[in-house]
């Protein structure tokens, strides 16, 4: 087994429930869900396993897929989607899977207990900026682990609690 798949692995090992935003879930350009009919970028039997909660302004019914994967569509908000996936998570670990606007406004809200970020050196013309426009949260970051493989570097950092405001 390679870093990568250890490091894959072991992120993956305890989780009970995760949060998303839309444009994971897809389709990617705003508006409503059109038909209904798309369920994802992954075909019949999502990577998940578990319970996903997917952050949209446009109210959808969950979509069940195989594996066990149920993707419900939040409209309220982070921590609705939050306090959602903790009740499902049934006392295991919630994953977020971004992208990077959820992720920040998770980070500006105090509300992420760790950030594992796994960087390609790959450069692309646009994207979502982590660490922009965070408002008044003052995040710090520990490093906790930094595992260099093939073409990738896995880093994890625990967020500090209480960093100064």
């Amino acid at each position: 087994m390679n870093e990568s798949a250890r490091i894959v692995e072991e992120s993956r090992e305890n989780i009970g429930a995760a949060v998303m935003g839309r444009n994971m879930f897809g389709p990617i350009g705003g508006g409503a869900w059109g038909d209904e009919q798309w369920t994802g970028w992954w075909g019949d039997n999502p990577p998940y396993h578990y319970p996903v909660f997917v952050l949209t302004h446009h109210p959808r019914n969950p979509v069940e897929m195989e594996g066990a994967t149920t993707f419900h569509f939040v409209t309220d908000g982070i921590k609705s989607a939050l306090e959602r996936a903790t009740a499902a998570a049934g006392g295991k670990d919630i994953m977020l899977w971004g992208g990077a606007d959820v992720a920040r406004q998770y980070l500006a809200a105090g509300l992420l207990d760790e950030l594992e970020l796994h960087v390609v050196p790959v450069f692309l013309s646009d994207g979502a900026r982590l660490f922009d426009n965070l408002g008044d949260a003052q995040v710090r970051l520990e490093q906790v682990r930094a595992v260099e493989a093939p073409v990738v570097t896995h880093l994890k950092y625990r967020i500090v609690p209480g960093a100064p405001s």
